[in-house]
């Protein structure tokens, strides 16, 4: 198998415009620090398992996310639409590993682990205790687990699930971890708000 990329999905850390929902809690300025800190942290995180790092970026320009989150990483501009159309443009060429920057208990280990599943297995999941994901990793691109997705609601997993069912392709799930999206979540990560 190529070495599989590692596709981080992240937006500019404006305040206004990053961790919007966490905004009544925190105003805007807090909120995208918290956003700007689960970045720098899955970054730091993705550099440590020596896997080519893409990051697919919104909200900003190339050069301001270089000189934030270093030149070593792979930039490449988000493509306009929904997450759907964000996650077809970026699936080829695979394997390739999905992740968004709000899973404050993500490490290096869950990365790795994702990696050795998708040498052996076709996709990999890290369910959300959400009903969604933070990971999904692909052996190949497989498009149908993308689109027409009730994204942002509790039916995201089972209805990938379902779907890896029906096309009778394997997978192997990793630990479930919790997302950091609500105002309720924060209780969980004091150190995000400090």
């Amino acid at each position: 198998m190529n070495s599989i990329r590692l596709v981080l999905f992240t937006r500019f850390p404006t305040a206004g415009t990053a961790k919007t929902r966490l905004i009544p809690a925190l105003g805007a300025e807090g909120a995208a620090n918290v956003h700007r800190r689960l970045t720098e942290r899955s970054v730091k995180i993705l550099r440590q398992v020596g896997q080519p790092v893409e990051v697919r970026f919104s909200g900003g320009e190339q050069d301001a996310f270089g000189r934030w989150l270093g030149s070593d990483l792979t930039y490449v501009p988000q493509v306009e639409g929904d997450l759907t159309d964000r996650l077809l443009a970026s699936i080829d060429p695979a394997p390739v590993i999905f992740l968004g920057s709000d899973t404050p208990d993500l490490t290096a280990r869950h990365i790795s682990t994702a990696i050795d599943m998708l040498h052996k297995t076709d996709v990999v999941i890290g369910p959300a205790d959400d009903g969604g994901y933070y990971l999904i990793g692909c052996a190949k691109p497989y498009p149908f687990l993308f689109q027409d997705m009730r994204w942002s609601t509790e039916h995201v997993l089972p209805d990938t699930l379902a779907r890896l069912q029906h096309h009778k392709i394997g997978f192997e799930l990793l630990e479930k971890l919790h997302d950091c999206d609500r105002p309720d979540d924060l209780d969980r990560w004091p150190w995000l708000t400090e």
